[in-house]
């Protein structure tokens, strides 16, 4: 009998397939070998990263669009600390992701001890709940918490820490069963509160967050926005909830108070929220005067904020609720005249003129435009946090939600890449398309080697300026000078190569396109260094105060 087939390891293991547990991702170290060699018979697939915070990244992704917890495992210590950027992303963003750190023996930490902090509390502010063994008969309970607390509405990273004496301990058990919550019917009383409401508005929006692709509530939306009349505004992560050339669909929130989008919530007297966060995008840029009626649909309750005064609120199945009160509406035909949708006309009239820009270094329109040029509608993109994040929320059509991925909550720089192999691992037959500044690309390109190693294709496109370029434009808008944002970088063809990947350098406009294809098409790791004129950041900021105000 093996050593291992008795131990609370192997115990946590069969917990993990219990779960539905498909991979893991994460780094061994000496305390947690245990979990690491029971791992070994498993049929789950153990992915190996270069960096705990790769792991993590790539956990919460992958249970952003499996709606299954994401995994993500390290050792003690350092090895524990690395892990909090996936972690704290997942919190704010909503994606179900479940932490496993090792710590020390029991016997070790109540006094001041190598490699010893306290991750029951470190990991607190950052997780739904956190749980650390005592006990070997508290494992299966204890796993079984993490999961159902992590899948659960709103969805979210939870922790379990496994002291390494407990880990090792002699115990056996069996599993519990998997019970899913039932998620509560809409309060008829409040469904007709909210319908009286859209009956005696003359201007109702619908502002959809990314709540509504957590909820598979879009075909709902779309047909109660199209039986009503409603125009439909998404939040960055909410893209694709309306697809982009729908004549009901405004385009997407998160960039300045005056874009395109914020001209028709100016004009709106009813906000209808469905699956909306405030983390999301802040209710003060939209509701400036805070003078809208607003109807909250959402699995919880509205979170408090003054310009977030909300008038009714419908907890419970956002699709059951979006079907009822779709019914209970009279059908209605809004003032959706000229004025409401020359924001649509201008931002279609942005994507055209930026799509036929040929200078090199690109306008970042024509890198936008170029993208979705090549990419079908269920493949991925999973945009990285800089400038080229403000042009491709603003700008990238979608068509299908789950088909462009960003962090408007925490925003952190470097998820996109290792995230797009949590990306690829959710969907493998999707293409995955990383789209990355120069600034945050190193931050976890390590993990190419990890893509490579486990054959998990995908492109990387590095926006190139040599500079932390929404920084700089930050700081040009704030005080007409910038400062300390300048650095160099490596031959990116030389560096994908030296990992086996392949590299390309786009020295002309017409190159990106079909160098972008190509690389899609090709079943490895290509990483494209694309020069970007940012200049357009500031004459973008120019433009968009002239046209509100015309």
């Amino acid at each position: 009998m093996d050593k291992n087939e008795k131990t609370v390891a192997r115990l946590i293991v069969k917990c993990l397939e219990q779960e539905g547990v498909e991979y893991v991702f994460g780094i061994p170290g000496e305390e947690n070998i245990y979990l690491i060699d029971a791992l070994r018979e498993s049929s789950i697939r153990v992915i190996i990263t270069r960096h705990e915070q790769g792991a993590s990244c790539m956990a919460d992704i992958y249970g952003h669009l499996t709606g299954k917890a994401g995994v993500c495992f390290a050792t003690l210590g350092p090895g524990a600390l690395n892990l909090p950027l996936g972690v704290a992303n997942a919190l704010l963003d909503r994606h179900p992701l479940v932490a496993i750190p090792a710590q020390a023996s029991l016997s070790r930490l109540h006094k001041e001890s190598h490699q010893v902090i306290d991750l029951v509390q470190s990991f607190k502010p950052l997780c739904k709940w956190v749980g650390q063994l005592y006990n070997p008969k508290s494992a299966t309970e204890l796993v079984r918490k993490a999961f159902k607390v992590a899948q659960s509405d709103p969805p979210g990273p939870t922790a379990l820490i496994i002291p390494e004496d407990i880990e090792k301990a002699e115990f056996d058990d069996t599993p519990l069963q998997i019970n899913v919550p039932t998620e509560e019917a809409p309060s008829p009383r409040q469904l007709q509160r909210a319908a009286d409401l859209i009956n005696k508005a003359e201007n109702p929006v619908i502002l959809a967050g990314g709540g509504v692709y957590r909820a598979c509530a879009h075909e709902e939306l779309q047909e109660m926005a199209h039986k009503l009349n409603i125009p439909v505004a998404t939040t960055f992560l909410g893209k694709g909830a309306m697809p982009a050339l729908d004549p009901l669909c405004m385009g997407s929130l998160g960039f300045m108070v005056n874009d395109y989008s914020n001209v028709g919530f100016d004009m709106a007297d009813l906000v209808i929220t469905v699956g909306y966060d405030l983390v999301e995008y802040s209710p003060a840029k939209w509701n400036r005067n805070r003078d809208k009626t607003i109807i909250h649909i959402n699995h919880e309750v509205a979170e408090v904020d003054g310009a977030y005064n909300v008038s009714v609120g419908i907890e419970g199945n956002i699709s059951q609720t979006l079907q009822e009160l779709a019914g209970m509406v009279k059908t209605r035909v809004g003032k959706l005249d000229e004025s409401w949708f020359r924001f649509k006309k201008a931002w279609l009239d942005e994507l055209e003129k930026g799509s036929i820009d040929d200078r090199c270094p690109l306008n970042p329109r024509r890198v936008v435009s170029d993208i979705r040029k090549v990419m079908a509608e269920d493949d991925i993109v999973i945009c990285d946090t800089g400038a080229l994040k403000m042009w491709m929320s603003r700008l990238y059509a979608c068509h299908i939600p789950g088909s462009f991925i960003i962090s408007n909550g925490l925003s952190p720089m470097g998820f996109a890449l290792p995230g797009a192999l949590g990306a690829k691992l959710a969907r493998p037959k999707s293409k995955v398309l990383s789209v990355m500044g120069d600034g945050s690309f190193l931050m976890n390109s390590q993990e190419i080697e990890t893509a490579m190693r486990e054959n998990i294709p995908f492109v990387i496109l590095i926006w190139v300026d040599d500079a932390y370029g929404l920084i700089e434009w930050k700081q040009n808008l704030e005080f007409g000078r910038s400062s300390y944002i300048k650095f160099t970088n490596p031959d990116f063809v030389k560096y994908a190569e030296s990992f086996g990947a392949k590299g390309y350098n786009i020295t002309s406009a017409d190159e990106l396109a079909p160098t972008l294809e190509k690389a899609l098409n090709d079943d490895t790791v290509s990483i494209i260094a694309c020069p970007v004129d940012y200049s357009d950041n500031s004459k973008l900021t120019d433009m968009l105060k002239v046209w509100t105000n015309t």
